[in-house]
């Protein structure tokens, strides 16, 4: 077999996995439903590739996903350089996103964190922070959660051992997470 085989049959395997995750990502969705509709916002954050893919989400509420409608307010918190470096230098890496937390989350708020390990401890301050602000906490987690796993208000765990397949499988979920929403949200 070839390494474009193997790649495919394991991308097969980890979204045949995601079938239990249908009703955690419509709560999500509800979720955030509830916070865009009622005036509040989404905060998403993650690390590395993950950052990446919170920056591209947050980009679909305040541009748009597929139709034509009014922004929504969502932060990406890692696309602020001075920010995240201000933070890791007075304090330490690990406040990087629960600082954000504590002076942008309101109640009503919805964060999400997505981590492919579970293994990153500024997402469980982020997560903590959140808790303490009556911001409504959602993790899309890989591998078996990490120790994350439990933490976060609602969580998506993409089992699996191959970090691209699982990140592959998390942009689907959020992207479902974004089709749910924009059907319901008001274009106006």
């Amino acid at each position: 077999m070839s390494h474009f085989t193997d790649a495919l049959s394991a991308a097969r395997e980890t979204f045949d996995s995601l079938g239990p995750l249908e009703a955690p990502v419509q709560r999500a969705a509800d979720a955030a439903l509830a916070a865009l509709t009622s005036g509040r916002k989404l905060l998403l954050c993650g690390n590395g590739g993950s950052a990446a893919d919170a920056a591209h989400i947050a980009a679909e509420f305040v541009c748009r996903f597929k139709d034509d409608r009014r922004p929504y307010p969502a932060l990406a918190l890692g696309v602020d350089g001075g920010l995240l470096t201000a933070i890791g230098n007075d304090y330490e890496f690990n406040d990087a996103f629960a600082r954000q937390v504590q002076a942008f989350g309101q109640p009503g708020d919805v964060l999400i964190v997505i981590s492919s390990s579970g293994q990153s401890r500024n997402l469980l301050s982020a997560i903590t922070e959140a808790r303490r602000r009556e911001v409504t906490s959602v993790a899309f987690l890989g591998r078996d959660g990490g120790f994350t796993k439990g933490a976060a208000d609602i969580e998506l765990i993409v089992p699996g051992t191959s970090t691209a397949r699982i990140q592959e499988a998390q942009i689907f979920l959020l992207h479902v997470f974004c089709e749910l929403l924009e059907a319901r949200l008001p274009k106006e």
